[in-house]
């Protein structure tokens, strides 16, 4: 059976790495070649798209999309790596009512800079962040930009606060979880995280391991979406043979308006979706990622 072409939409369930819900999902769907859009730690739930066979040419798509989550502040404590993980402190006194809350809220919408936490992927000097943390190594990071488009108030219970944030790629929630105890003046560490949406998609289309177990192989193959969804947002440029095959081939296509650095979705004949290009020059479009010669087929979409 050949190897499938799509993206999964998976709920993660707690107590999973990305990669150990990936390496999961590829068995349940016989698949060789597969990777994830953006990691969720392994405490938390939620959304994560995972690419499979020639998807994972655009995976950075998603990697770059917009993402929302529901996050869950114990207010009054902090954690050495800001979410459950860590080791915590003696509990401070809380004071922040609503109106407090949504103050300090506010302050936190927009583009801003944030340091990420020593408990990350990140790379420095040839290490992971984390591990130089599991050593009792600190070091000093960078802060980098990101912007919260939303964060609101959805609960506020005792000293437990609940929170929607939509927010851009590399935004770390621990992080934000932590500078909002700090402005609150009462501390706060992450005690609960799901990632809701990714782009256009929403966690309510996604599938878990267990109704993929049961689903079978068809059945989990059958919950791929087609591959070019993940370039939805990008222009569309629809090329007639032999503009088609020629760009297939690595070579140049006529490109739509005069735009320079523009990427466009390109179709052939079908329709049938051949890749991304980018119009380097004007007029003229350039082959930046094809799929395999002969990749047609399209997984079922479902809504």
């Amino acid at each position: 059976m050949a190897d499938p072409d799509g993206v999964l939409l998976l709920d993660k369930p707690p107590g999973f790495s990305s990669t150990q819900a990936l390496a999961r999902s590829k068995r349940l769907l016989g698949a060789r070649k597969a990777g994830h859009t953006g990691t969720l730690d392994p405490f938390a739930t939620g959304l994560l798209p995972l690419a499979f066979g020639e998807a994972t040419k655009f995976s950075r798509f998603l990697i770059d999309a917009t993402k929302s989550y529901e996050a869950t502040l114990e207010l009054g404590v902090e954690s050495t790596t800001g979410d459950t993980e860590g080791a915590l402190t003696p509990r401070f006194p809380v004071n922040a009512g609503a109106d407090r809350v949504d103050a300090v809220l506010q302050a936190f919408t927009g583009v801003q800079d944030q340091v990420p936490p020593m408990h990350s992927e990140i790379h420095v000097g040839g290490r992971r962040l984390y591990q130089l943390a599991r050593e009792g190594i600190e070091v000093h990071r960078e802060p980098r930009r990101i912007e919260i488009h939303e964060i609101r108030r959805m609960a506020l219970e005792g000293d437990r606060l609940v929170l929607a944030v939509t927010c851009s790629k590399g935004t770390y929630i621990r992080s934000l979880a932590m500078d909002i105890g700090q402005a609150l003046g009462c501390g706060a560490y992450l005690s609960a995280l799901r990632r809701t949406a990714v782009g256009p998609f929403g966690v309510a289309q996604a599938a878990t391991l267990a109704e993929l177990e049961v689903l079978g192989l068809e059945g989990a193959r059958g919950r791929l979406l087609p591959l070019e969804v993940m370039i939805a947002g990008l222009p569309r440029c629809e090329l007639q043979e032999p503009e088609a095959a020629r760009f297939t081939q690595g070579q140049h296509a006529p490109c739509p308006g005069s735009a320079v650095e523009q990427e466009f979705a390109v179709f052939g004949p079908a329709p049938r979706f051949l890749g991304v290009g980018r119009c380097a020059l004007p007029g003229r479009l350039a082959p930046l990622r094809l799929l395999a010669t002969g990749q047609v087929a399209e997984p079922p979409y479902f809504a």
